[in-house]
């Protein structure tokens, strides 16, 4: 069951204090980090203006921006620990991506990269293990470990790029950013993890160097501090929240005043204190993204509602009814032109975008022409476009609303089944068991590791009961099987789902259920449809897995206006009138209702990044880095401001919270590196323009070869492709058959390699991997020497002949978990 809403802030406001400090160095290790700073400082001060303060280089901003990636080592962590290691999984992987695409002589991974190899690799390394030993592996220990050794890899790099000094200033204010997230716990009545946060924080305090720094530069500031600290535990023992939020923001306060104190120039200190900033819009990215499903979840179910009317028009004009599903296709591409998933879809997944858009005209242009052939392609085109954007959309989320898609598609096939067609019903409930095996939208796996009871009865009992029973005439073994599947995927959404989401389901399932009763009754069958509309009313009275309850709690005018769209439908078809106009009008507000219930679900957290927000920009306001920024560089001091206040609106509003934080930490770094007089240094690959995409997409490297088999674009008769993300191959296992061709399509990040593992190739294969090397020895020589990258636009290319499974890998993400299966059968 997904975690109540006060356990997820709680727990993640604990997880950051507890686990999210390891690497704040400590007093024994403090003169050899200030040594090798200085060495590096020395060496590169002849490249910075001389504006800047003595001694301060572009690597200052560089170190604050890792501070920036340690405190989302810590948000991943958090979300583990508070249940929800899928979400914990994307945190991690969206800033390894941001990593990989932080390019340029000063980006984040450059830098990293030149201190040593050992910093590089304990980073990416440890990355890698947080999600899939970690997370992803469900070992909250492992995940500890993991994001311990991410946090120490980067405060060892800092210490080689600045002086000591800088860097104990950057851990304090890692401190005060951590110690901020007691007034989270307190906001959700969580007392005790507040307590728990400061106890955390003063602990590792005292363990650091920089304890004595402070204490030495500015004893007031230390007081403070610790005075504040002992403040947040003392209102936590008595249950005042109000007292426990005072006393975080003053922690907070002191800890960043503390820093101007113990850095060796304002101008340090404040680059770090943009950090902490930009850190703090992590953190309400974090919050606002987990417990509760985002806008892109209600995006996500309108795509799902389209699937089920796709498949409807497919089924009318088999049946002869052309007119009526032609319409129905080019209502649909209509809808989604003024949709709110139309912007979201392409933003998520531009392929996709196009795809499904002209998979539709296609869909149009055979049915209107009576090209069966060329209507079920077209009809798979749109399918297989619309499954990619919900996978990018919904994410974890997704086989909730694969399991209201089957739920709509069985409605259809039982349908189908009344009306005579029972060849065509078992077919149907055929293709949904190859899309259950396959696994798509994830939903295989995550029913079975939800409960391996529900699992068995879905698959093993019902599913493959209904199609003997399709199949053979059997009325009474069909009803039995039909409320079998579709009990089953609804106790598997409520078990594996929240309300929200749930209700998102549901929603998607009610409209496809609406345009089911305006087919029958195109087709003549107005009793039918009626029947149909009254299923519908009755199941979502019976609650609809809280559907129900949640929209009347949600918008109580919404849920108004639905049932009376539902009844409109109901008393069209039983007047004998055209059902379609009523059944468009439902499925409005169907899909309102999704985004009214996703809004008001995810509004607790929502609120609460909010409130995070909205103190960054109050702090902000007040600080003594608004003028130092403002003064350095108008341009990046109006970038933060403009960002900042785009990031406040897309969370009152249920903006896309994801791009816009991504924006706001852009700016945040634009204005580290105006800061040090740098700007000429800001990393290449830096969306200033107003994006904020995490893609870190780069383009090609004309240093870098692919070889045999790495192509332009995906070929045609590819019979299979698997996207190379930034630190992923999706999918992650592939079922192909012998002779098929697979295509590994370039998508997102650095450049890839597709390698195979050699000892673990079937016995008999020729050993294969991108650049056409003949060993894996050679394969990894040869990526170190430029060759066997699969850029952006390319794809590697093989056709499997040997049977067996191929296990694979990403040279340069391996680390990251960047592997991969192909199972020949």
């Amino acid at each position: 069951m997904a975690p109540r809403r006060r356990d997820l802030l709680s727990a993640g406001a604990a997880a950051l204090a507890t686990f999210g400090l390891a690497g704040c160095n400590s007093r024994e290790t403090n003169g050899a980090g200030t040594e090798a700073a200085s060495e590096t400082g020395s060496a590169d001060a002849t490249s910075t203006s001389a504006s800047s303060p003595a001694g301060i280089t572009a690597h200052a901003a560089v170190a604050a921006e890792w501070n920036a990636y340690r405190a989302r080592v810590w948000d991943a962590l958090a979300l583990g620990v508070a249940g929800e290691p899928g979400s914990g999984a994307r945190v991690v992987q969206n800033t390894f991506a941001r990593f990989e695409g932080a390019s340029g002589a000063y980006g984040a991974h450059e830098v990293l990269e030149s201190t040593g190899e050992e910093n590089y690799e304990g980073f990416e390394g440890a990355l890698g293990a947080l999600r899939t030993e970690g997370l992803a592996a469900g070992d909250l220990e492992r995940a500890r470990e993991a994001a311990a050794n991410a946090d120490a890899a980067l405060s060892a790099a800092q210490r080689t790029v600045v002086d000591g000094a800088t860097a104990d200033a950057l851990d304090l204010q890692l401190l005060g950013v951590t110690a901020r997230n007691a007034a989270v716990a307190a906001t959700v009545g969580e007392t005790a993890a507040a307590g728990d946060v400061a106890e955390a924080v003063r602990n590792r305090f005292e363990a650091a160097s920089v304890s004595d720094a402070l204490e030495s530069a500015a004893d007031d500031a230390y007081d403070r501090f610790e005075s504040a600290l002992d403040g947040v535990v003392s209102a936590a023992e008595d249950g005042d929240a109000e007292g426990v939020r005072t006393e975080a923001k003053a922690a907070f306060t002191a800890a960043v005043d503390g820093s101007y104190a113990v850095a060796p120039s304002e101008t340090h200190a404040g680059t770090g204190h943009l950090a902490a900033l930009q850190a703090r819009g992590w953190d309400a990215a974090a919050l606002a993204g987990a417990g509760g499903p985002s806008t892109n979840y209600a995006h996500a179910a309108g795509l799902t509602i389209y699937r089920a009317r796709v498949h409807d028009a497919r089924w009318l004009a088999a049946v002869g009814e052309v007119e009526r599903a032609a319409t129905m296709v080019q209502d649909v591409f209509a809808h989604f032109e003024g949709a709110r998933a139309h912007e979201a879809l392409e933003e998520a997944d531009g392929e996709a975008y196009e795809g499904f858009e002209s998979g539709l005209s296609s869909l149009q242009s055979a049915i209107e022409s009576g090209d069966s052939e060329g209507a079920d392609e077209a009809l798979a085109t749109v399918d297989s476009n619309l499954v990619a954007g919900i996978e990018a959309l919904a994410g974890s989320n997704a086989p909730l609303l694969e399991a209201a898609f089957f739920r709509a598609r069985f409605a259809d096939a039982r349908e189908r089944y009344r009306r005579g067609e029972g060849d065509v019903a078992a077919s149907a409930a055929e293709d949904l068991f190859s899309r259950f095996e396959e696994n798509e939208l994830d939903v295989h796996e995550t029913v079975e590791s939800t409960s391996e009871e529900l699992y068995a009865s879905f698959e093993e009992e019902h599913l493959s009961g209904l199609i003997d029973a399709f199949g053979a005439g059997d009325d009474d073994a069909v009803a039995t099987h039909y409320e079998g599947v579709q009990s089953t995927l609804l106790e598997f959404a409520t078990a594996a789902g929240s309300t929200p989401t749930v209700s998102g389901a549901e929603a998607a399932y009610l409209a496809a259920r609406g345009f089911d009763a305006s087919a029958v009754d195109a087709l003549g069958d107005d009793a039918r449809a009626r029947a149909v509309g009254q299923e519908a009313f009755q199941h979502f009275e019976a609650g609809a897995g809280g559907y129900h309850e949640a929209l009347e709690a949600a918008d109580e005018s919404r849920y108004e206006s639905f049932e009376a769209a539902l009844s409109a439908l109901i008393d069209a078809a039983g007047n004998g009138e055209d059902v379609y106009a009523p059944a468009t009008t439902f499925n409005a507000e169907a899909v309102a209702s999704a985004y009214a219930i996703v809004g008001s679900g995810g509004g607790s957290n929502a609120d609460a990044a909010g409130r995070v927000m909205q103190d960054a920009f109050a702090h902000f306001e007040e600080a003594r880095v608004h003028e130092l920024i403002e003064e350095a560089d108008h341009n990046a001091y109006e970038t933060f401001e403009r960002r900042l206040d785009a990031y406040l609106t897309a969370l009152d509003e249920g903006g896309d919270v994801a791009v816009a934080a991504g924006s706001f930490a852009d700016a945040a770094q634009y204005g580290q590196f105006a800061l040090v007089d740098a700007v000429e240094d800001v990393p290449l690959d830096l969306d200033l323009s107003g994006g904020g995409s995490e893609s870190g997409e780069s383009g090609g490297d004309s240093s870098l070869q692919g070889g045999p088999n790495v192509v332009e674009g995906v070929p045609e008769d590819a019979d299979h492709v698997v996207d190379m993300q930034a630190v992923a191959f999706e999918p992650a296992e592939l079922t192909v058959s012998q002779g098929d061709k697979v295509a590994w399509a370039h998508s997102a990040g650095e450049p890839h390699s597709v390698t195979a593992y050699e000892e673990d190739l079937p016995d008999g294969a020729t050993y294969w991997a991108s650049g056409g090397f003949e060993s894996q020895s050679a394969a990894e020589s040869g990526w170190e020497e430029g060759r066997g990258a699969v850029q952006s636009g390319q794809s590697y290319v093989r056709t499997f002949e040997t049977t067996g499974s191929h296990e694979y890998y990403c040279i340069p993400h391996e680390a990251a978990g960047m592997t991969g299966t192909v199972v020949v059968e």
